[in-house]
C-alpha cells in the first residue's frame, strides 16, 4: 500500500550528537522521520509536527532537543516516564499524552489522559488510539498488569505505526489492522522472549518490524525467524 524508504542518516538535536533514523512514506507521498534515541524511547517528525515517545533522561540530554508537539507516555515506569525530559521537551501548547497512573505518578496536571481504547484526532491528518499493555506470562502480570498501561497505534497521513510499549503477546494484537510500521518490545523477564515476539508479529503482520526495548536478550534471531512472512525485520540499537 505505501513505499517505504530504506535510507538511514543522522537526525541531529542541538548539541549536534547523531541518532540513527529511518523515513517512510506517507499514502501522499510525504516523509515520517522516526528518530531511534534509545531503548523505548523514539522521535518521530511529520510535517513540522514532532512526537516524543517515553523520552528519559538516562538515554539522552532532552534539553538539547526541539521541543515537541506531543509527548507519548505509555506507563509509569522510570524507564518510560520521566517528568525532567517531558518538562525540557514541553512549550506552550506541548499536548503530554498518558495512561492514567502515569499522570497521577508524574503530577502532571496538563496531561491527556488515554485508556485503552480511546482515540484522539490531531492536526496534519493524525490519530492516536491507545491500545492494550500488559503481561499475560504467569508470575509476571505484577509487571504490567491489565487495563493499566497502554500502546499506542498512530496514523500519519494513512501511514500506521504500532508502539507496543511494554507487553506480551497478548491477544489483542490479533485485533491489529494495516500495521505499516511495529515496534515490539523484547526484553526478558519483563516483556517478550524471541519466541512472542515472532508469535506477535504474525498476529497482525506489519510490513516492517522493529524490535526494541531489548536490554541483553539477543533480538537477531528474529530476522530468520520470520523470514519469507511478508515482515521485513530491522534492527537498531534500542536496547
Amino acid at each position: 500500500m505505501l513505499m517505504m524508504t530504506l535510507m538511514l542518516f543522522p537526525s541531529l538535536n542541538a548539541k549536534n550528537e547523531a541518532y540513527v533514523s529511518d523515513t517512510f512514506k506517507t499514502k501522499h507521498n510525504r516523509e515520517v522521520k522516526i528518530t531511534f534515541i534509545k531503548h523505548g524511547s523514539l522521535q518521530i517528525a511529520y510535517d513540522n509536527f514532532l512526537i516524543q515517545v517515553d523520552p528519559v533522561s538516562m538515554f539522552a540530554d532532552y534539553s538539547t532537543f526541539p521541543k515537541a508537539d506531543v509527548i507519548l507516555i505509555t506507563h509509569e515506569h522510570e524507564d518510560h516516564l520521566d517528568p525532567k525530559a517531558i518538562e525540557a521537551l514541553t512549550k506552550e501548547n506541548t499536548v503530554p499524552v498518558m495512561n492514567e497512573s502515569s499522570a497521577k505518578k508524574s503530577g502532571n496536571t496538563k496531561a491527556k489522559i488515554m485508556k485503552n481504547g480511546d482515540k484522539m484526532e490531531l492536526p496534519n491528518q493524525i490519530t492516536i488510539e491507545a491500545v492494550p499493555a500488559y503481561n499475560i506470562t504467569p508470575g509476571r502480570e505484577q509487571f504490567h498488569p491489565r487495563s493499566r498501561d497502554n500502546g499506542y497505534v498512530l496514523s500519519i497521513d494513512g501511514l500506521r505505526i504500532y508502539i507496543a510499549g511494554d507487553t506480551e503477546d497478548i491477544p489483542e494484537m490479533k485485533n491489529l489492522k494495516n500495521i505499516d510500521i511495529a515496534f515490539l518490545p523484547v526484553n526478558q523477564p519483563y516483556t517478550m522472549t524471541v519466541a512472542q515476539a515472532v508469535n506477535a508479529a504474525k498476529m497482525f503482520s506489519p510490513k516492517v518490524l522493529y524490535p526494541y526495548h531489548f536490554g541483553n536478550t539477543d533480538v537477531k534471531p528474529l530476522g530468520g525467524l520470520l523470514k519469507n512472512s511478508g515482515i521485513e525485520v530491522r534492527l537498531r540499537e534500542m536496547q
